[in-house]
């Protein structure tokens, strides 16, 4: 980072996931900022589920992009390099903060000044959450908020490390101590969020995304999940503003677009999910979940054949098609007219499942058909004979 000539705390972004503060602390002064080795600012070694938010180019960048906006007269250039995939993905899909800036391909990367190769204390942090094991995490995390306790950055990610071993009861401690040190962090109160998502505890983790949401409003990953949920504990008007929340900040994510549609399927308003669903889809056409519930808002609108023709598209997307999803598929062939089909399909959904989620799978499914066979113009003798094969399952 340098500014107008003056070498910053950091001339390039590599340490930023183990930093509170990645924006200049006062007044802008010079026009242009210059942010190096970004490729190496957003390590992805961890599972998507547990991954630090600080790790997330969706994440710091918009911490960018609010800086920029209350500093207009300044520019920022960076620069990483193509061959880290990951982030490369996200630019290209302009996730999130993506969508505002702009990405040209240059032959040679632009290398920042300054002193670029000072000793780095939080590379080894870096590289263990970038390649290493989730134990590299957890001891480098460990000794680095040892040796700078005051860091509520390296706090964060002793938690992350610690919740992807499952150790849940250190987590909260350390992001206890991240909330001690930094009580308006929004990034604190995100991922304590995560960590009350894994102990089952839905409203705790929706009151810390919203803290997380009202600290940040930009943030639209605090949104999303604060989104999803409510809708878990059914609060499902608040939860569709929430994820409408999000939706400004990254206008294209698929997962976003998707829990939208269910959020407005829930509340009945099934133009505005079908709406949503095909949105995800022509961002993401494999995106098995979009298919699947676009295929029942169909089926719940009467449109069989569309219904049909969306769980078809899921299956082919879905490497392992799970039970319930095959139910549903067989009841949208039945409510479409092809009940050899369904049959088929019911066949596969019952098998190797165990008794309990196979019993209610058939109460489920056949519900469904005595209403199909109830329908004017509907062949009720094919619809009981899918009854009972379907009641034979059990």
């Amino acid at each position: 980072m340098v500014f107008a000539g003056a070498a910053a705390d950091d001339a390039t972004a590599t340490n930023w996931p183990f930093r509170r503060h990645v924006t200049p602390p006062g007044p802008a002064s010079p026009s242009l900022i210059r942010l190096g080795r970004l490729h190496l600012a957003f390590p992805a070694g961890q599972t998507g589920g547990t991954r630090l938010v600080l790790t997330q180019s969706t994440y710091q960048l918009q911490r960018w992009l609010d800086w920029l906006d209350a500093h207009p007269a300044v520019s920022v250039l960076g620069d990483y390099s193509s061959a880290s995939p990951a982030q490369s993905r996200e630019a290209f899909a302009q996730r999130g903060p993506w969508a505002r800036i702009a990405v040209e391909p240059v032959p040679v990367a632009l290398s920042a000044s300054g002193d670029a190769d000072a000793p780095d204390p939080f590379e080894p942090l870096r590289a263990a959450f970038d390649h290493g094991t989730p134990d590299d995490r957890w001891r480098e995390s460990r000794r680095l908020g040892d040796d700078y306790p005051t860091n509520p950055a390296l706090h964060l990610a002793h938690a992350s490390a610690c919740m992807e071993l499952r150790r849940l009861d250190d987590a909260a401690a350390a992001i206890e101590r991240a909330l001690t040190l930094a009580p308006d962090w929004e990034a604190a109160h995100y991922e304590q969020g995560k960590l009350w998502l894994r102990f089952d505890d839905t409203g705790r983790a929706a009151a810390a995304f919203a803290e997380a949401g009202r600290l940040m409003p930009t943030f639209s990953a605090a949104f999303s999940n604060l989104g999803a949920a409510l809708g878990e504990l059914e609060r499902h008007e608040e939860a569709l503003v929430a994820l409408e929340q999000a939706l400004r900040y990254d206008p294209f994510g698929p997962a976003l677009l998707n829990n939208i549609g269910a959020a407005a399927r829930d509340l009945g308003r099934l133009d505005e999910a079908e709406a949503a669903f095909r949105k995800a889809l022509t961002h993401a056409p494999q995106f098995v979940f979009a298919h699947y519930n676009l295929g029942h808002t169909c089926f719940l609108q009467g449109r069989f054949a569309d219904a049909r023709d969306a769980y078809e598209a899921g299956v082919a997307a879905d490497p392992q098609p799970g039970a319930r999803q095959r139910c549903r598929a067989a009841l949208a062939h039945a409510a479409a007219g092809d009940p050899a089909r369904a049959a088929s399909y019911f066949d596969e959904a019952f098998e190797g499942v165990e008794a309990e989620s196979r019993a209610e799978l058939i109460t489920e499914s056949t519900a469904v058909l005595e209403a199909l066979a109830r329908m004017p113009g509907a062949n009720a003798r094919a619809l009981r004979d899918l009854i009972d094969l379907v009641e034979a399952k059990m």
